[in-house]
């Protein structure tokens, strides 16, 4: 993890931003694979599906369908412990989500004229459920739960099985839990492009969710331009730790080894205005990179992250909001009454004992969120997100007499004839 002192160095804000530039890139070979991929599976669908995952995953499959006795195969070695885990954290996803849905109000604009907006659920939605080196069943939780809030009609999940052909079973206790019934071991490009155009196995849908590689997030923008829309951009996972004194160098080194385990692409920032913090976290840091698991997979990832030395914690504020982070940790002192200045960040974490990691599980949050800076204008995944806007308006003979002369002056503007004749008959009328 590189360490810069910027109070010595005193790089510009450009500067600090092209230090600070993420490591996703996405190469014209990824987009050509991906046109290729997506067209053989337009054209032969299940054929082309077995083909790729032999290909990717050097797995040979005859079907792609989660029978019901590979399901309960599976959920019966899965640990009480666990289970009794995912419970709690599906009640407090649950929980939180449900308070999102609010009462459609209807506005009397004038008299005689009413309008109001209310939601209806996106019928067929796709849910993208990573099962390579971190089987994600806490993704299961957090696109399922809000699907089935919304009240969408037809959820479907694709996830890439084992080298067995068979699917974690955490990932389908989280399935079972949410009421999600279409379950498909398919993963990759050839997931995202099945659930684009349907196959002989798997249905269309209307928008795809989930996490994934650059591969998947590849495949999910392709998707888009066969009319399928998707829940946000994204790229590999990230973290942005603002500390001062009161922070704990150990609970920094553990928050940033979090994420920079998720995969060799992904970044992690400390800020800090107290050199003595970064110097002790970054002690921290290494100590407890000797004992993790996924070392070699955190180690890639810290040649591309940064601790940065600034003036005061404003600065650090500034410089984040310029970075947009996914996720955001502020590790200072009377942190609430900084939180009015952060404008960019995907989901925002306020003082020591607020672990990112809570957010990933458990704390009713989604950890669904905008990432390589796209925080500065997409939001986190919600009930919302499931959902569709109707606007409606209802319009008397006495609020068209209100509004409609303004109608017809404005249609004759913009040489609209036929729009100011709709009106200008009910006038008459």
């Amino acid at each position: 993890m590189q360490y810069t002192d910027n109070t010595i160095k005193k790089l510009s804000k450009t500067q600090l931003i092209n230090l600070l530039e993420r490591p996703y890139t996405n190469s014209p070979d990824l987009g050509r694979l991906v046109k290729k991929v997506f067209t053989d599976i337009k054209m032969e669908g299940d054929k082309s599906l077995a083909y790729y995952t032999y290909l990717f995953d050097k797995i040979k499959l005859t079907h792609f369908t989660i029978e019901a006795a590979q399901k309960e195969a599976g959920l019966r070695t899965l640990d009480p412990g666990l289970k009794e885990a995912i419970q709690l954290a599906k009640k407090n996803i649950e929980k939180f989500h449900r308070s999102q849905i609010l009462p459609s109000e209807k506005i009397e604009i004038s008299d005689g004229l009413v309008c109001w907006r209310e939601d209806r659920p996106i019928e067929k939605v796709g849910l993208y459920i990573p099962g390579g080196t971190a089987p994600l069943f806490s993704t299961v939780l957090m696109l399922g739960i809000p699907a089935q809030i919304a009240g969408c009609k037809q959820i479907v999940l694709c996830t890439p099985p084992d080298q067995n052909g068979e699917i974690n079973p955490a990932i389908l206790y989280a399935a079972q839990l949410t009421g999600i019934k279409s379950i498909y071991m398919i993963g990759g490009i050839q997931a995202i492009a099945a659930m684009t155009f349907g196959t002989e196995s798997i249905p269309k849908v209307d928008k795809i969710f989930g996490p994934g590689n650059q591969y998947v997030t590849a495949a999910k923008q392709e998707s888009m331009n066969y009319g399928i829309a998707i829940d946000m951009p994204a790229g590999p996972s990230e973290l942005l730790i603002i500390a001062d004194e009161s922070a704990e160098p150990d609970f920094i080194a553990a928050d940033l080894l979090s994420q920079a385990e998720h995969g060799s692409d992904s970044q992690v920032v400390l800020l800090s205005d107290n050199s003595k913090i970064i110097q002790k976290s970054l002690d921290a840091l290494r100590k407890q990179l000797e004992v993790l698991p996924r070392r070699q997979i955190a180690e890639e990832a810290l040649k591309n992250s940064h601790a940065i030395l600034l003036k005061n914690i404003d600065e650090c504020i500034r410089l984040s909001n310029d970075y947009a982070p996914e996720h955001l940790i502020m590790a200072i002192k009377n942190a609430k009454t900084k939180i009015k200045f952060i404008s960019n960040a995907g989901s925002v974490f306020i003082g020591n004992y607020s672990c990112e990691s809570a957010g990933d599980y458990a704390s009713g949050t989604n950890h669904t969120l905008p990432t390589n800076g796209y925080a500065r204008n997409y939001s986190g995944l919600s009930v919302e997100s499931f959902t569709k806007k109707l606007t409606f308006q209802e319009i008397s003979k006495e609020g068209m007499k209100q509004i409609g002369p303004a109608i017809e002056l404005m249609a004759e503007a913009e040489q609209l004839m036929a729009h100011k004749n709709a009106v200008s008959i009910r006038l008459k009328s």
